[in-house]
């Protein structure tokens, strides 16, 4: 009876492991693929725009970047920020411009600077390029509005079927170890299917975990430390201030005297906050300063935002920080599941393809006389 209740049960998981695979391959196909090759998304956009990869470590004061900067961007665009590179590479200096009605988040325009020259390497919006449209296609398939909602299903259906999988990975009679033989199924796609599902199991249960998470912030945010301090809802940018009274050479100067290290960001005073928000490296751990830009006095000074669960869920799905071992779990993590489900569909295709030539197959005589 137990035996019985176990097969209908095995049944049960192949229906949902294959339908969910079968219906969602279109969907599962290009989210896999886009958030591995996300995974090096420094990397690949310096293979794209390699006339942004150049040598050198920043030698000039912010204020040169910044002038360089407004020589390429619009007239009513207003410096936001400037990033310094990790050793060596370009300066980035980031622009907005003003909100149009009703727009929650304006793009904004880069602009990659030579490190020592400030010569303008390349300018570019921030929705425009390759990489972009990865994360776009990544994180929301490109759907207005309800995409993040769709890739956020999609990544639940994806660990349902984690967890359907190892069900039927696992052997029906015999020791565990028989499913680790390649031979199981006569098929290559099958035993290719059974043996990647197996590997890539604990990787891509843990990635379509905090896809999940992250695709719903607002249903997880309950689980943060302090969430009545969540925010309903995205907040309306804050623009930097067209005007003022210190220079980012001054701000950086007040800053460097409350305790420096490697420059990392000058982030403008804006609308909402009028201090000046200068980025250090200190012994390894990022530090903020603050500068009052009526005053130039450096008000507060903290380290990094402390980690929370959401920006800890981002890490280990996007592999920010966690080394290259983790990065190289998750590009695999991508990539298997990609073959995962062309294989999958060829398995569905060719047991279709039989079934239809038994169906086709004619009945003995003795057989229909019986």
């Amino acid at each position: 009876m137990a035996g019985a209740t176990t097969l209908k049960l095995r049944r049960l998981w192949l229906q949902v492991h294959k339908w969910i695979g079968l219906l969602l391959a279109v969907l599962i196909i290009p989210i896999s693929v886009t958030g591995s090759a996300l995974v090096w998304n420094e990397g690949l956009d310096l293979l794209l725009n390699s006339e942004r990869n150049v040598a050198g470590a920043p030698a000039l004061a912010p204020s040169a970047y910044a002038d360089a900067a407004r020589a390429a961007i619009a007239p009513n665009e207003r410096i936001a920020s400037i990033r310094m590179p990790e050793g060596e590479g370009a300066v980035l200096v980031s622009a907005a411009r003003p909100l149009a009605e009703g727009e929650r988040r304006p793009v904004r325009t880069n602009v990659w600077l030579h490190p020592q020259t400030a010569a303008v390497l390349d300018t570019a919006g921030s929705n425009d390029g390759a990489v972009r449209v990865l994360h776009n296609l990544h994180g929301s398939l490109m759907v207005p509005g309800a995409g993040r909602q769709i890739v956020g299903w999609v990544g639940l259906f994806m660990l349902i079927s984690c967890l359907t999988g190892i069900w039927l990975w696992w052997p029906v009679t015999g020791s565990v170890r028989r499913g680790f033989r390649w031979k199981r199924q006569p098929s290559f796609n099958a035993n290719l299917h059974h043996q990647m599902g197996f590997w890539v199991l604990i990787p891509l249960a843990m990635l379509s975990f905090t896809g999940v998470w992250i695709s719903f912030p607002q249903t997880f945010g309950r689980f943060e430390p302090s969430p009545a301090k969540a925010p309903s809802g995205p907040p309306r940018p804050a623009q930097p201030l067209a005007e003022t009274w210190l220079t980012p050479d001054q701000a950086l100067a007040a800053a460097s005297r409350a305790g420096g290290g490697r420059l990392m960001t000058v982030t403008w005073p804006t609308e909402r906050s009028a201090d000046w928000s200068i980025g250090f490296a200190r012994d390894g751990v990022p530090a903020e300063v603050k500068v009052a830009d009526g005053t130039g006095q450096a008000t507060r000074q903290r380290p990094a935002a402390p980690e929370t669960t959401a920006r800890t869920m981002r890490r280990w799905h996007d592999g920010t920080g966690m080394g290259f071992v983790w990065q190289l779990i998750i590009f695999l993590g991508g990539m298997i599941p990609a073959a995962l489900s062309v294989t999958g569909i060829l398995m569905w295709w060719r047991s279709r393809q039989w079934r239809r030539r038994a169906a086709r197959r004619p009945v003995p005589a003795t057989a229909a006389a019986e």
